[in-house]
């Protein structure tokens, strides 16, 4: 099993930047695909962005594509989500997800929540007009 924590959340101003963090713990012998969803209130969960285990494959939803980055350092067991120009429509708990469980080569991204068998406990980010 897979424990995730995130980090990094906050209150900022529109245009402003943010930098999330999650931290994996438990069965990390060999990394694997993992991502960012996003839930604002009153509306159902969506992806933000995945990347595969070898870090070489990404892939974001519209929304955010060319203002966020995922990474991830698997010396650290850590995936970032780097937040640029910060729109008040990104105001939302952002959750980490992993697919630890699944078959995947080096480069498997997942962008259906259902692919994904561990969930963090989210990390709020408000972005102010």
């Amino acid at each position: 099993q897979v424990q995730l924590v995130e980090s990094g959340g906050g209150l900022v101003q529109a245009g402003g930047s943010l930098r999330l963090s999650c931290a994996a713990s438990g069965r990390t012998s060999s990394p694997y695909p993992m991502g960012w969803f996003r839930q604002a209130p009153g509306k159902e969960r969506e992806f933000v962005a995945t990347i595969s285990r070898n870090g070489l494959n990404t892939h974001y939803a519209a929304s955010v594509k060319g203002r966020f980055t995922i990474s991830r350092d698997n010396t650290k067991n850590t995936v970032y989500l780097q937040m640029n120009s910060l729109e008040p429509e990104d105001t939302a708990v952002y959750y980490c997800a992993a697919d630890s469980r699944g078959s995947h080569t080096y480069y498997s991204i997942r962008t259906r929540s259902l692919d994904y068998h561990d969930w963090g406990q989210g990390t709020q980010v408000t972005v102010s007009s």
